[in-house]
């Protein structure tokens, strides 16, 4: 019998997070990276949640719609990852495109569309309460975390190991 499978901890090893065998330290950054911008968009979700919460409207159909899509997308998001790590190149690409671009436009554009109105940063930190210091430094992280990730995808190793990866049939000309 398996070692992995015997004693106390019978059957832990097979959900130990850890590197897959083969898969390059980027690829592995890169995955713990999306991870993280995951959680980060949870945390995010939370707080708005409990900022809705302690409104005098507290949770309308157009947060509970807007917290359903945001869970779709993490989920989403952690199966693409997923597929990434096991060397699926489309879910390289789903990333990049559909998080690295269209995501972080979509969660720059708020703050960007501010200072473009000639409102200066200054003006945003002496007027933020905790709250909002918390969403604005988790919002940094998740976009820190998106970006790294993108760039780990695609580093020499990481690309050499979805090269790799192609099917044979797709590889060698016809």
């Amino acid at each position: 019998m398996d070692e992995r499978y015997s004693g106390t901890n019978a059957g832990v090893e097979t959900f130990k997070p850890g590197p897959e065998q083969g898969v390059p330290r980027d690829v592995q950054v890169s995955f713990v990276l999306w991870l993280t911008a995951v959680a980060a968009g949870v945390f995010e979700t939370a707080l708005a949640i409990i900022e809705a919460l302690s409104g005098d409207l507290g949770l309308d159909v157009g947060v509970i719609v807007g917290v359903g899509l945001r869970l779709i997308i993490f989920a989403a998001a952690i199966y693409v990852a997923s597929r990434m790590r096991l060397g699926k190149n489309w879910a390289r690409f789903v990333l990049a495109i559909g998080l690295g671009v269209i995501g972080t436009l979509s969660i720059v554009i708020g703050p960007v569309s501010w200072l473009a109105e000639g409102h200066p940063i200054g003006e945003f930190l002496v007027n933020a309460g905790p709250m909002t210091l918390l969403f604005a430094s988790s919002r940094i992280a998740h976009l820190g975390a998106v970006f790294a990730a993108v760039v780990f995808m695609f580093l020499p190793a990481a690309n050499a190991y979805f090269r790799a990866a192609r099917p044979a049939t797709r590889r060698t000309p016809k």
